[in-house]
């Protein structure tokens, strides 16, 4: 099949003009237009800085409307869509294109569907906690099922940008700090929105993003530089890329970010030499949003046109909205500034994803009627609730939890009532009104409660108290960035009011990154880690608190002690003088040397012992086994996490290194062997020459619960 592809292709380009060719490397998004006079991206700005009140954007977006640039698509300018969330829009601008512009290709319609599309699931932060891949792929199918319908054919995600400063809003969108478990989690929602066959009119084709490296952004602030050894680029950022290209992803975003002064976005080394060549990468690439015109901004480029040549000469096949492809490539390809070569391989690229989606064939893949039927199923919102449940994390309990039936809960805090707070970042066809909040979940559960707000005294006959703190969704996110990960002090105020009533107090954090509380987590009896958990937040949340689930999940990211200890994560190496007691040690003076929380903790109703660990050396790998034993009283799920470190090498190696994981479930007083086998591959590096080696020598292999309390074994290769 695609053989016949390429045929159909290359005969397609031959009938093309350099017009047409240019067209289809251009992404539009609809312009609004109406009630204003400036740019929507100024209007976005002017309610940032305070210009103008959200009431007044309000107003002012009720009466625009949109723009989609109908003429251009006839004229064969336009060849794809960004931002289109509608069957009837979709299948009206596909007619145009099929059958009003001369040679009659299809539209391709891009979206950003990160964690759900109307039927919003976690945050992928929150649900790289439920340690469980295959439950990614199914949430990832169901976004699919939902977004196609909906005109669909390719989502922008997933997002695996190993994120390890908390800093950065952008961690929320990604699996957290750990590269296999990126990479693992990536792959799964590749598989889980492509489907077992792209011609199906519920598989949409998956874009990874941002590469490379986004994640390390100098300071944790958006859109910053990255400046990294080649050794650490290839273990630690680009694996999860290469594990998503491997999946079969059929699109790749490159990063708004430089990767050692060199922007992503015009970079032949990594759009050619290492997508391409090395991984063998034969579907498309798209810029980020404008980011082929900002390469300008960047110093590399002293004009549009210079920047569109350097990007499609690199590699990029797509321009998302700039522009500059369009404004320009016609001309340098007319002009021989641009070869004929270098245009024909990228809209190749663009045309051999429009075919193996079977757009040629099959162009209006939904209907009004499909889009109706498909949006937040029953089943699809048992599984929005399966995966809250699986990945709210039980941080703290000093015998508060579970909650026995029929005591009296006081709530307190905005975002216990609020439903649209509950989705998250990147949720944006979501309704607000589709979510469950924790009060909607209580009313309909007959349970008693009194909602505390702000304005109202805290009633003294309660038995427990739940505080509801953290970030609201714009807090974290693209562009939200912070440099105090704190909580605010208004938040701590509630809750020492609730601890002065000598009752049981509850923090329910919701947010979208890890955040630092230390003073939370000496003085508050429980917390629960919620994140942003969608449409059924409520539910799922009651669920963990009576015990009706019993919580399972699993940090994926450290949790600092103070925003200063960014970037802080688990895989870091020693310096020649370690954090200790001493006082000329590598360490913070005013806060511990350990962070709140480590990566991989979370607690459960029940307890989990381990024992007999063995490491036994074999031709192909090491085998590790364990004995992990249920030692509580209810059933529970415990997540055995494998880490191993080469205690000496040529190049300084992680304290730890996650290889291998298993969740098991076990019932009271239940013991089971868990075996793992890691392969020789898995546990080498790269050396000065970047060439990756397996050396001999000293290893320690490690197997706990989390990445602190572990049974060690040492052994040599």
């Amino acid at each position: 099949m695609k053989n016949n592809y390429e045929k159909e292709i290359k005969a397609l380009l031959k009938k093309m003009t350099i017009e047409e060719k240019v067209g289809q490397l251009q992404q539009c998004g609809p312009s609004l237009v109406g009630a204003f006079d400036v740019s929507f991206d100024e209007l976005v700005n002017m309610v940032f800085d305070g210009r103008i009140s959200k009431a007044e954007f309000q107003n002012m977006m009720s009466s625009a409307k949109q723009d989609f640039h109908e003429e251009d698509l006839r004229a064969g300018k336009i060849g794809s869509y960004n931002g289109l969330n509608d069957a009837k829009t979709a299948n009206e601008l596909q007619k145009i294109a099929v059958t009003e512009t001369r040679l009659g290709i299809p539209l391709l319609f891009g979206y950003d569907v990160i964690h759900g599309y109307r039927t919003v699931t976690p945050i992928p932060l929150a649900e790289s906690c439920a340690w469980e891949p295959e439950l990614w792929e199914r949430t990832a199918r169901i976004a699919a099922e939902e977004a196609t319908a909906g005109g669909v054919h390719l989502t922008f995600a997933p997002m695996v940008d190993v994120s390890r400063d908390a800093r950065w809003g952008r961690v929320s969108e990604g699996a957290g700090e750990d590269v296999l478990l990126s990479s693992i989690y990536g792959a799964a929602k590749v598989k889980g929105f492509q489907g077992d066959d792209l011609t199906k009119e519920d598989a949409m084709a998956a874009c990874v993003k941002h590469f490379a490296a986004y994640g390390a952004a100098e300071a944790g602030k958006d859109y910053n530089r990255v400046d990294m050894s080649m050794q650490r680029l290839f273990e630690e950022y680009l694996p999860p890329f290469e594990a998503c290209v491997k999946a079969g992803a059929r699109a790749v975003m490159p990063a708004f970010n430089d990767i050692n002064g060199i922007p992503c976005t015009v970079s032949p080394w990594l759009l050619t030499d290492v997508l391409r060549n090395q991984w063998e990468f034969d579907g498309m690439t798209i810029s980020d949003a404008n980011a082929i015109a900002e390469c300008v901004t960047h110093g590399i480029a002293e004009n549009t046109a210079a920047a569109a040549k350097q990007a499609i000469e690199a590699g990029l096949d797509m321009d998302m909205t700039s522009n500059a492809f369009s404004d320009t490539l016609v001309k340098m390809t007319s002009d021989g500034a641009v070869s004929m070569e270098v245009l024909d391989r990228a809209v190749a690229n663009v045309l051999r994803v429009k075919f193996e989606l079977g757009l040629f064939d099959h162009p209006y893949r939904t209907s009004e009627e499909r889009e109706k039927a498909a949006m937040l199923k029953p089943a699809y919102r048992s599984l929005a609730r399966e995966a809250a449940e699986k990945s709210i994390v039980l941080l703290k309990n000093d015998a508060v939890l579970p909650l026995k039936p029929g005591l009296k809960l006081g709530i307190a805090g905005e975002l216990a009532n609020n439903r649209g707070e509950m989705t998250g970042a990147w949720a944006i066809k979501a309704d607000g009104e589709d979510c469950v909040s924790l009060i909607d979940a209580c009313m309909a559960q007959g349970i008693n409660y009194a909602y505390i707000d702000q304005n109202t005294a805290i009633p003294e006959d309660c038995d427990v108290y739940i505080a509801a703190v953290g970030e609201v969704k714009n807090q974290s996110g693209e562009a939200a960035s912070r440099a105090s990960i704190e909580l605010p002090a208004e938040q701590i105020d509630l809750l020492k009011r609730l601890i002065e009533t000598d009752k049981p107090v509850i923090a329910l954090l919701f947010n979208g990154r890890p955040l630092a509380i230390p003073w939370v987590a000496e003085h508050v009896p429980a917390i629960i880690e919620a994140w942003h958990p969608g449409v059924e937040a409520g539910n799922a949340i009651l669920n963990i608190l009576f015990g009706k689930v019993n919580p399972s999940a699993k940090l994926t990211t450290t949790f600092p002690y103070a925003s200063g200890q960014c970037p802080i994560y688990y895989a870091h190496i020693n310096t020649g003088r370690p954090g200790g007691k001493s006082k000329f040690t590598s360490k913070y003076l005013d806060t511990p040397l350990v962070p709140v929380y480590p990566f991989g903790h979370g607690l459960s109703y029940t307890t989990f012992a381990y024992s007999e660990l063995q490491v036994r050396e074999e031709q192909e790998g090491v085998t590790v086994s364990v004995k992990v034993k249920n030692s509580g009283d209810c059933e529970g799920v415990e997540i055995v996490q494998c880490y191993i470190r080469d205690i000496v090498a040529q190049r300084v190696r992680p304290i730890k290194q996650l290889v291998d994981f298993s969740k098991i479930p076990l019932e009271a007083g239940e013991e089971k062997e868990v075996v793992f086998r890691v392969p020789y591959h898995k546990i080498g590096y790269y050396d000065m020459d970047m060439n990756y080696v397996v050396e001999e020598g000293e290893f320690e292999l490690f197997v706990g619960g989390n990445s602190v309390d572990c049974l060690s074994h040492r052994f040599r290769l």
